[in-house]
């Protein structure tokens, strides 16, 4: 909202999201860089002042690992017992998650979230028995490391050279309640290390061997401290955006560079580039349509956008902005406002010009928002065609701006005419106010018909009509009463505000349509793939799609059960380019980094846990992806398509394991019941033997032989049928 009215949209998500987090229990994460810093020791002891508040706490589960201050402060913290649970013939202690649920505390705590349960557990991740806490509105309290976040797994491997197995999505931090980091210098850890605080003997040389060496932990520390800072920094954009018209909070290095219409926009970006980097701050790349910038020729429009693309490459994150304003100062102060960008980076031409008349961007933005700081890049004076042929381009308008609808001209002046013709036998009937009304309701028509220039025409061309034929003397432009003059100049005026007014909405109108054609296109998408069993009905629903949104023929190549891409017999798909797409998790071939020359853009189907394929698609107009929204929709598209592919492919995985199971138990009830009738009758067997062997008189040597070998082949099968017991529950 542009008034600084709150949006009734925004204010019903957030009442939406406020229900939902009553309903729900709050999750509080204490984060370290790794072990032994005192995350569980933190967790007590902020319990045992809860509890001293009369909250009910328990304790879920906490691992001392043999720590005595860690288990001195377990105190008097009720703690639910632990399940036994059989693994391969071992019992072992397992956090009993009924067991809580029974209880229904205000407060559990939950130690090592990235912990993963032994087989047969309800959840194989502890952090999904947490979420199952958190339904059922149980707050939790839980602790874990850097390197068990999902995606620092491969950083933490670089950095360490240890591969952690146990990891937690991203999307479980994130959505924490709280964060609380629990920070240790690497001397002061290794020390603690030495000392027997952290592990018991023999595994703490081992850890210092590999592991605990300072300069992963220097490493860890610091990707704890950035990954927190994110998270603080994310609280506080959420915050801020139930605040309106709030001043940039400079917490943080952040760049906003606005993006022109000049064709030096690549200097600009590759210079907040390289002043991001040196601040080590974020950054975000705009470029504001103003409604003058909508008439830019088709080469300026795609200079832009390859200047955004730059800029995406540089790791920018762009948007283009809608501004019915005439400059784009408001809409970028808008914009810095919502992202907290304290540093705004502008392109300067060389020499001020204009005066107050005429105030540059970086004016405007000043009086708008003297809370940004505002930082200007040197440009050329102007951009001077490099050649001949750019020249003649620029003269014939040959690849510029499309050509003229003069049309749409000839038909504003039509307008204004029969208004005038209409008009004239009335005119001892009707009041010259009148007359002026229906012209000014011509211009509007010409704005809403035809646009901007139209409606310039029309406001002209109605002030004259009506000086001429309506105003006494008629047929002349003479004006008999000087009064006129304002009236005149009131009418011109009035018409061209009003047109530009209107103008400005039927461009807004477009923008909005456009917005909710995307918006229709993903609810539609998501609707349909909820319903989806199968892959071949996810690949003919996606393929509907691209072809209906994006012009693409549309070619899927999905993983087979070994996990090998299956390339169709299809025109035009490389096989070599869809593997490196798949391999890397990124976008190849057409108007990419990474041959673009190639006829087909490969995109990667990327879901949560990986990837799951790639589509392969044939675009009749490439430069529709220039656009950051339009691409992003398609990678928005594109991981909708992932995620319904995964959630079959778990789908099928837990079918076939309960198969499977069913199975299992079935086969071992068999071989019990079958066991069992066996050694009943193999034991009688035996007793009758050794009863033949001790009956009065004694029998025969020769009986007694038969009757000692007829005692060891039923004590033989027993042993076989015991054997076949053991060997199906190790299975």
């Amino acid at each position: 909202m542009t008034d600084g009215r709150p949006d009734p949209d925004d204010l019903l998500a957030q009442a939406q999201e406020a229900e939902r987090a009553a309903r729900r229990g709050r999750l509080r994460i204490f984060f370290g860089a790794s072990a032994g810093v005192g995350k569980t020791c933190a967790m007590l002891a902020q319990a045992q002042a809860q509890r001293a508040q009369g909250v009910d706490v328990v304790i879920g589960i906490v691992e001392t690992h043999g720590r005595a201050e860690t288990a001195a402060l377990v105190g008097a913290v009720p703690v639910i017992p632990r399940r036994d649970v059989d693994h391969h013939g071992r019992t072992l202690p397992e956090f009993d998650l009924d067991a809580v649920l029974a209880r229904a505390p205000d407060l559990a705590l939950v130690d090592e979230l990235a912990h993963s349960n032994v087989a047969g557990s309800r959840h194989p991740k502890r952090w999904q028995d947490v979420e199952e806490l958190l339904a059922a509105g149980i707050d939790v309290w839980t602790t874990m490391n850097v390197q068990h976040l999902e995606s620092l797994n491969d950083v933490v491997n670089a950095v360490a050279g240890v591969r952690v197995w146990e990891t937690v999505p991203d999307h479980v931090f994130d959505g924490a309640d709280d964060v609380v980091l629990v920070d240790l210098p690497p001397d002061e850890l290794l020390q603690r290390l030495k000392e027997g605080k952290v592990y018991i003997a023999p595994q703490a040389e081992r850890a210092a061997a590999n592991f605990f060496r300072k300069g992963n932990l220097l490493a860890l520390r610091e990707l704890a401290l950035r990954r927190t800072a994110d998270r603080v920094d994310t609280d506080m954009l959420s915050y801020r955006r139930g605040l309106r018209q709030v001043a940039v909070w400079p917490a943080r290095e952040a760049l906003l560079a606005c993006v022109g219409p000049g064709a030096q926009g690549e200097k600009l970006v590759r210079a907040a580039s390289r002043l991001a980097s040196q601040l080590g701050a974020p950054w975000h790349a705009v470029y504001v349509e103003t409604p003058a910038l909508q008439r830019l020729p088709r080469a300026r429009r795609e200079a832009i956008l390859k200047t955004l693309a730059l800029a995406q490459d540089l790791g920018a994150r762009t948007a283009t902005l809608a501004s019915d304003a005439p400059a784009p100062a408001p809409a970028l102060a808008r914009y810095a406002r919502e992202h907290n960008l304290m540093r705004v980076v502008l392109g300067r031409r060389g020499g001020a010009r204009g005066g107050w008349m005429r105030r540059d961007t970086a004016a405007r933005l000043a009086s708008l928002a003297p809370d940004l700081e505002l930082v200007q890049v040197a440009l050329p004076e102007r951009d001077e065609p490099r050649g001949l042929a750019e020249l003649a381009s620029r003269i014939t308008g040959d690849g510029g701006a499309p050509p003229t609808d003069w049309r749409a001209y000839g038909k504003s002046v039509l307008v204004c005419g029969a208004v005038i013709a209409a008009t004239a036998p009335l005119l001892h009937v009707l009041e010259l106010t009148n007359i002026v009304m229906l012209l000014l309701l011509a211009v509007v028509y010409s704005a809403l018909r035809h646009g901007r220039g139209p409606a310039v025409l029309a406001a002209f061309v109605s002030v004259a009509a009506f000086d001429f034929f309506d105003v006494a003397p008629r047929y002349d432009f003479a004006v008999s009463d000087v009064q006129y003059l304002v009236t005149f100049v009131v009418m011109l005026i009035v018409a061209l505000v009003i047109g530009q007014l209107t103008a400005g909405l039927r461009y807004q109108a477009r923008v909005a349509t456009l917005r909710e054609d995307r918006v229709r296109a993903l609810y539609e998408l998501s609707r349909d793939l909820a319903a989806a069993l199968m892959p071949e009905q996810i690949v003919e629903i996606g393929t509907r799609v691209l072809q209906a949104e994006f012009e693409a023929r549309a070619v899927f190549l999905l993983l087979d059960g070994d996990d090998r891409l299956v390339v169709p017999d299809e025109a035009g798909v490389d096989a070599s380019l869809a593997g490196w797409a798949l391999a890397h998790g990124e976008a190849a071939g057409q108007g990419t980094g990474t041959l673009p020359a190639s006829a087909m853009l490969y995109v990667p189907l990327k879901a949560p846990m990986r990837v799951r394929g790639v589509v392969a698609l044939a675009l009749r107009n490439p430069q529709r992806l220039a656009v950051p929204e339009q691409r992003r929709l398609l990678d928005t598209f594109a991981s909708l398509l992932a995620i319904a592919l995964e959630r079959i492919h778990y789908v099928d995985v837990a079918q076939t394991t309960t198969v499977q199971m069913e199975s299992e138990r079935l086969r071992n009830a068999l071989l019990g019941a079958i066991s069992h009738d066996l050694r009943t009758p193999l034991a009688a067997l035996a007793g009758m033997a050794d009863s033949l062997r001790l009956t009065q008189p004694l029998l025969a040597p020769a009986h007694a032989e038969i009757a000692a070998r007829l005692r060891e082949a039923a004590l033989r099968l027993n042993a076989l049928v015991n054997n076949l017991l053991d060997m199906a529950r190790l299975e």
